[in-house]
Protein backbone atom coordinates (compact mmCIF):
# COMPACT_ATOMS: atom_id res chain seq x y z
CA UNK A 1 0.00 0.00 0.00
CA UNK A 2 1.00 3.57 -0.65
CA UNK A 3 0.02 6.53 1.48
CA UNK A 4 0.11 10.12 0.26
CA UNK A 5 0.43 13.12 2.53
CA UNK A 6 -0.15 16.56 1.08
CA UNK A 7 0.84 19.85 2.60
CA UNK A 8 0.75 23.48 1.64
CA UNK A 9 -2.16 25.41 0.28
CA UNK A 10 -4.06 28.14 2.05
CA UNK A 11 -5.38 31.60 1.32
CA UNK A 12 -3.53 34.10 -0.84
CA UNK A 13 -4.33 37.27 -2.72
CA UNK A 14 -4.37 37.32 -6.51
CA UNK A 15 -0.85 37.62 -7.85
CA UNK A 16 0.61 35.80 -4.88
CA UNK A 17 2.34 32.45 -4.60
CA UNK A 18 1.78 29.14 -2.85
CA UNK A 19 3.69 25.92 -2.73
CA UNK A 20 2.25 22.42 -2.40
CA UNK A 21 4.03 19.19 -1.62
CA UNK A 22 2.96 15.56 -1.63
CA UNK A 23 4.99 12.70 -0.25
CA UNK A 24 4.40 9.02 -0.91
CA UNK A 25 5.27 6.42 1.70
CA UNK A 26 4.94 2.68 2.01
CA UNK A 27 6.85 -0.26 0.66
CA UNK A 28 7.07 -2.43 -2.41
CA UNK A 29 6.33 0.22 -4.97
CA UNK A 30 8.04 2.14 -7.71
CA UNK A 31 6.82 5.52 -8.85
CA UNK A 32 6.21 6.05 -12.55
CA UNK A 33 4.73 9.54 -12.39
CA UNK A 34 3.15 12.04 -10.02
CA UNK A 35 0.76 14.84 -10.70
CA UNK A 36 -1.52 17.53 -9.39
CA UNK A 37 -5.23 17.91 -10.09
CA UNK A 38 -7.70 20.46 -8.83
CA UNK A 39 -11.41 20.61 -8.32
CA UNK A 40 -13.24 23.91 -8.16
CA UNK A 41 -16.63 24.13 -6.45
CA UNK A 42 -19.31 22.61 -8.65
CA UNK A 43 -16.81 21.46 -11.26
CA UNK A 44 -15.11 18.24 -12.17
CA UNK A 45 -11.59 17.42 -11.12
CA UNK A 46 -9.10 18.57 -13.74
CA UNK A 47 -5.44 18.01 -14.46
CA UNK A 48 -2.97 20.76 -13.58
CA UNK A 49 0.46 19.24 -14.19
CA UNK A 50 2.27 15.92 -14.19
CA UNK A 51 5.88 14.81 -13.97
CA UNK A 52 7.51 11.46 -14.55
CA UNK A 53 10.16 9.83 -12.42
CA UNK A 54 12.50 10.70 -15.26
CA UNK A 55 11.67 14.39 -14.79
CA UNK A 56 9.54 14.87 -17.89
CA UNK A 57 6.80 17.37 -17.09
CA UNK A 58 3.51 18.37 -18.65
CA UNK A 59 1.36 21.42 -17.92
CA UNK A 60 -2.13 22.31 -18.95
CA UNK A 61 -2.54 25.65 -20.65
CA UNK A 62 -3.89 27.25 -17.48
CA UNK A 63 -0.75 26.27 -15.56
CA UNK A 64 1.92 26.99 -18.18
CA UNK A 65 4.22 29.84 -17.33
CA UNK A 66 2.84 30.24 -13.79
CA UNK A 67 3.19 26.85 -12.11
CA UNK A 68 6.27 24.66 -11.74
CA UNK A 69 6.08 20.97 -10.92
CA UNK A 70 9.12 19.14 -9.62
CA UNK A 71 9.92 15.75 -8.17
CA UNK A 72 12.40 14.49 -5.62
CA UNK A 73 12.62 10.82 -6.48
CA UNK A 74 14.79 10.04 -3.48
CA UNK A 75 12.04 11.31 -1.19
CA UNK A 76 9.10 10.14 -3.36
CA UNK A 77 7.81 13.69 -3.17
CA UNK A 78 6.27 15.97 -5.75
CA UNK A 79 6.05 19.74 -5.45
CA UNK A 80 3.94 22.36 -7.13
CA UNK A 81 5.11 25.95 -7.01
CA UNK A 82 2.26 28.25 -7.98
CA UNK A 83 3.02 31.85 -8.87
CA UNK A 84 0.90 34.69 -10.22
CA UNK A 85 -2.17 33.02 -8.77
CA UNK A 86 -5.60 33.99 -10.03
CA UNK A 87 -9.03 33.64 -8.39
CA UNK A 88 -9.88 30.96 -10.94
CA UNK A 89 -7.06 28.82 -9.48
CA UNK A 90 -9.20 28.37 -6.38
CA UNK A 91 -10.10 24.81 -5.55
CA UNK A 92 -9.06 21.67 -3.78
CA UNK A 93 -5.74 20.40 -5.10
CA UNK A 94 -5.18 16.66 -5.18
CA UNK A 95 -1.95 14.79 -5.62
CA UNK A 96 -1.97 11.60 -7.69
CA UNK A 97 0.79 9.02 -7.97
CA UNK A 98 1.09 6.29 -10.58
CA UNK A 99 2.93 3.36 -9.09
CA UNK A 100 4.01 -0.13 -9.94
CA UNK A 101 3.47 -2.52 -7.03
CA UNK A 102 6.52 -4.76 -7.13
CA UNK A 103 5.14 -7.72 -5.17
CA UNK A 104 1.64 -7.63 -6.65
CA UNK A 105 3.00 -7.09 -10.17
CA UNK A 106 0.47 -4.47 -11.12
CA UNK A 107 0.07 -0.77 -11.75
CA UNK A 108 -1.94 1.23 -9.23
CA UNK A 109 -2.92 4.88 -8.86
CA UNK A 110 -3.28 6.59 -5.50
CA UNK A 111 -4.80 9.94 -4.57
CA UNK A 112 -3.98 12.34 -1.77
CA UNK A 113 -6.62 13.72 0.57
CA UNK A 114 -6.63 17.15 -1.09
CA UNK A 115 -5.60 20.56 0.12
CA UNK A 116 -7.57 23.78 -0.25
CA UNK A 117 -6.18 26.66 -2.26
CA UNK A 118 -8.14 29.91 -2.16
CA UNK A 119 -7.13 32.94 -4.19
CA UNK A 120 -8.92 36.15 -3.33
CA UNK A 121 -9.38 38.98 -5.82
Amino acid sequence: QVQLVESGGGLVQAGGSLSLSCGASGSGFKINAMGWYRQAPGKERELVATITAGNSSYYTDSAKGRFTISIDSAKNTVYLQMDSLKPEDTGVYFCKVDTYLIYLLKWQNYWGQGTQVTVSS
